[in-house]
């Protein structure tokens, strides 16, 4: 290679050098001058929605349900599905927690409009007493009706209802709201009729307002004479003496989970037996708001009962101590409660004589749509 071309390659090379040296300060110089990029900012998460806590007490009226009068009777129960089957002077109303159904003479075969008492027997029917038209049978499409003229019931006025392990069920008559008198105690096993009366058993009074049965199979019956117990073959009556109580017209019965007895009665307050002695609750020795007592309601697994009282509202009695709750201080619509009932959620479920339905559960009560 010649000395000329030697010179000029390098020339060319030296030239490319300076160029590309000269585009590298130009680059950097241009990033310099790019503005920063900007910082990474965390967008906190949004807070949690607080849950609304679900009230203790709420209340059913004409104006936020189906019933179709604010006036209730005794008669509440509650079926397998949670529905509420709820007795009013205005028919029967049925409420699954979302759709209220009412019963009436104009829309059923319901025989009469004053619903007093509801039981529901294994195979999901439901037998309503009415007040004037016998009993009546619902299997969710046809209504049966049993009266005083097609049946062996021996009178229209059914005002207590209970099943016992034969499925026979046991029907308490009585006119005593009425101004009359009943008939006795009846039993329909499905096909045959029996009558308990005055005349032909050792019942004290045809007047039957309350029903239990026992594990043995007794029926203890909630006369206007006192209470008596019927195993099939004996009768026992228990008055006012035996009771403990100044009043014999025994309003309600039931057994709480040891076995024990439970009897209200009008003006006659609460007593307990055992089996072997009996315990007098009244507002002179204990903490029942009233004596007028229409229902009393075992604490399902513990020792002690709700009892509704007429004009003091609803006591709680755990085995030492009572608390009571009145309209003045509590959500209850009135003082005067005619009928209790617990379901498997733990509400307590309070038809008063007047005012609607209302419902209520410490900490809050547990219905569908109700608190978050």
């Amino acid at each position: 290679m010649n000395s000329t071309r030697f010179a000029r390659m390098l020339e060319a090379r030296t030239a490319g050098a300076q160029m590309l040296s000269l585009m590298m300060v130009v680059w950097l110089l241009a990033a310099c001058a790019l503005p920063a990029p900007p910082p990474v900012v965390s967008t906190p998460a949004a807070p949690a929605a607080t849950p609304t806590p679900a009230p203790e007490w709420v209340a059913y009226t004409t104006e936020n349900s189906g019933l179709p009068s604010q006036q209730l009777t005794r008669a509440l129960a509650i079926d397998a599905q949670g529905r509420k089957w709820i007795g009013t002077l205005e028919g029967l109303v049925v409420y699954d927690g979302e759709t209220w159904i009412l019963y009436d003479t104009q829309n059923s075969g319901l025989p009469h409009d004053a619903v007093h008492a509801a039981a529901l027997d294994d195979q999901g029917n439901a037998w309503i007493g009415t007040g004037g038209g016998g009993l009546a049978r619902f299997d969710g499409e046809t209504w049966t009706v049993y009266n005083s003229e097609n049946s062996g019931l021996p009178a229209d006025h059914v005002h207590a209802l209970a099943f016992d392990a034969q499925g026979t069920l046991w029907i308490g008559t009585s006119e005593f709201f009425e101004h009359g008198q009943g008939q006795g105690l009846a039993a329909f096993d499905g096909e045959n009729w029996s009558v308990y009366d005055r005349d032909h058993s050792g019942i004290p009074s045809n007047d039957v307002l309350a029903l239990a049965i026992d594990d043995e199979g007794d029926k203890w019956i909630g006369t206007m004479s006192g209470l008596a117990r019927y195993d099939g073959e004996t009768w026992t009556v228990y008055d006012t003496g035996d009771l403990g109580l100044p009043y014999g017209h025994v309003s309600s019965v039931a057994f709480d989970a040891q076995g024990d007895l439970w009897v209200g009665a009008f003006f006659g307050g609460v007593a307990k037996f055992d089996g072997m002695s009996w315990t007098a609750y009244g507002t002179a020795n204990s903490g029942l708001p009233h004596d007028y007592v229409w229902e009393v309601l075992p604490i399902e697994g513990e020792d002690g009962v709700w009892v509704a009282t007429n004009g003091g509202g609803l006591g709680r009695y755990d085995g030492e101590d009572w608390n009571v709750y009145r309209a003045e201080d509590s959500g209850l619509p009135t003082d005067w409660i005619a009928a209790l009932e617990m379901d498997d959620r733990g509400n307590l479920w309070i038809a008063p004589q007047a005012g609607g339905l209302a419902v209520y559960r410490e900490g809050g009560v547990d219905l569908p749509g109700v608190g978050s």
